[in-house]
């Protein structure tokens, strides 16, 4: 199993990241898919999540209208488009499977948004 993020990097507040996640491994339609970050001395924390099939998602209420989560099920690639980001969007962000009790996690890609 091999879920690699790619995409992270320096960006200006009021910027855009795209952020990648490529699967391997595993029967990626069968899992949700989730985006999660860290920032420095915080807890990791949900950022956004879709269904197997993309039909439905969901997000914190911190990126809410900013951030949009989608799949590639033919592809094996989940997105992450940020938009409109912030200082407090600083973080590693991580990818995650997930299938019933299964959760298979990504090394992360960082994100920093500074001036």
């Amino acid at each position: 199993v091999q879920l690699v993020e790619s995409g992270g990097g320096l960006v200006q507040p009021g910027g855009s990241l795209r952020l990648s996640c490529a699967a391997s491994g595993f029967t990626f339609s069968s899992y949700a898919m989730s985006w999660y970050r860290q920032a420095p001395g915080k807890e990791r924390e949900f950022v956004a999540t879709i269904t197997s099939g993309g039909g439905s998602t969901d997000y914190a209420d911190s990126v809410k209208g900013r951030f949009t989560i989608s799949r590639d099920n033919a592809e094996n690639m989940v997105y992450l488009q940020m938009n409109r980001l912030k200082s407090e969007d600083t973080a590693v962000y991580y990818c995650k499977a997930r299938y019933y009790s299964l959760n298979y996690w990504g090394q992360g890609t960082q994100v920093t948004v500074s001036s």
